[in-house]
């Protein structure tokens, strides 16, 4: 259980008042509506997942959601994470929403933008982010005063990450034993970090489904973002096969995201939500190419001899590359008796098109205006749905005018 000690740094709470927000409306939706939980990891990208091939990395809570989901196997998002955040957030592209970087002001919202759980307020629901914001520090940009009813994050892109500006996290902050900021308070925390987000999430989502509140829970890792640094537990595994120590940070806070998947998994049976809630799991971007290893050079050597590469499923690029291996990730969806479990969905997807998805579910209107991407229901409900060609962009790097 987490226990919180109020640090002497408060936050005055604001009000967040919305109006009618200029939304169109879709057609409603049933008359119970379905929850929905978003997970989305940090610098994971697509291939150290054990069903997309991975020879040696262990993700058994994984593979069993990727088999009981429909999968989309060519979901796009943006080569690095807030632009990626932000296009979750309104259905557009980054750069429509100001964000052309990661840092230095550069990775704030525009506060003129409706956003997902505005719009899913007006459809009677309740929403929390656990985890990564990445979309602003200042109070203005903050998640509680953008439409979470319950925000619980930590500040800046990672843990303890501190830059000459705005864009920072609390001061000297670590993995273990974090300081977060909970609805605009600072709160002293024990544990690690991943472990925490998932406690907290599961605290909420316990209260809205006793409460038979519809709730979007988006549960946001910063792991396995750098530094590197896993749960002695989960990194023991690999630096006993010869692995860095950033190595088997980066492989260790992915098992631990596994763990906390299957724990997630286990809380979903046992409160019977399977059936009434839309489970997605996805990553921002593509893999680090830090704790991941080099391509081609040897990190460890399994028991029976067996040399450990590092492994991007045959794909160029990482992180911060628009090639595909800097953009393309794992986007598996699940939602008992509703979306075909085993089910692989070939045609190109992207960031930009779970506003709108999320929108049609909920029976929500969506910002006038604004979205670009296109509602993924159909090809979820229908192997055989109609999908057009269409053109998607990706930006990368910081270029000058001239």
């Amino acid at each position: 259980m987490l226990r919180f000690r109020h640090a002497l740094v408060a936050l005055l709470l604001g009000c967040v008042c919305f109006g009618s927000v200029g939304l169109r409306q879709s057609a409603a939706a049933d008359a119970k509506k379905p929850n929905i939980i978003l997970i989305m990891t940090d610098d994971q990208g697509y291939a150290p997942v054990g069903r997309h091939g991975h020879p040696w990395l262990k993700t058994p809570n994984l593979d069993t959601l990727y088999d009981t989901s429909t999968r989309f196997t060519r979901f796009l998002v943006s080569p690095t994470c807030s632009p990626t955040r932000s296009a979750i957030m309104t259905g557009r592209h980054p750069m429509r929403n100001g964000i052309t970087h990661t840092i230095l002001e550069r990775e704030r919202m525009t506060l003129n933008a409706t956003i997902l759980p505005q719009v899913l307020h007006e459809a009677g629901y309740k929403s929390g982010i656990f985890g990564k914001w990445h979309l602003g520090d200042e109070e203005p940009y903050q998640p509680h005063k953008r439409g979470f009813d319950e925000a619980f994050i930590h500040g800046a892109g990672g843990i303890g990450q501190a830059y000459d500006c705005s864009c920072a996290d609390a001061p000297n902050n670590k993995y273990f034993n974090p300081t977060i900021r909970h609805n605009g308070s600072f709160v002293k925390t024990e544990g690690f970090c991943t472990d925490i987000f998932f406690t907290a999430a599961l605290g909420w989502i316990k209260e809205q489904n006793e409460a038979n509140q519809p709730f979007f829970a988006y549960i946001t890792t910063n792991a396995p973002h750098g530094p590197f640094i896993a749960p002695e537990k989960n990194a023991k595994r690999f630096t006993d096969l010869g692995f860095t120590p950033e190595q088997a940070g980066f492989y260790g806070m992915i098992e631990n995201i596994d763990e906390n998947m299957g724990l997630l998994l286990a809380k979903m049976e046992e409160w019977d939500l399977f059936e009434n809630t839309m489970l997605i799991f996805m990553s921002d971007n593509g893999m680090t190419g830090g704790g991941s290893g080099r391509m081609g050079k040897q990190m460890g050597t399994l028991p029976d001899g067996t040399p450990m590469y590092p492994y991007n499923a045959d794909m160029r690029g990482q992180k911060g590359s628009p090639d595909e291996g800097g953009v393309r990730v794992p986007f598996f969806v699940r939602w008992d008796g509703h979306f075909e479990s085993g089910r692989d969905i070939d045609y190109i997807a992207a960031h930009i098109d779970i506003l709108p998805t999320l929108a049609e579910l909920t029976g929500a209107g969506m910002p006038e205006n604004q979205v670009e991407g296109r509602s993924l229901l159909p090809l979820l409900k229908n192997a055989k749905a109609d999908w057009d060609d269409r053109f998607l962009f990706t930006h990368v790097g910081r270029w000058k005018t001239g």
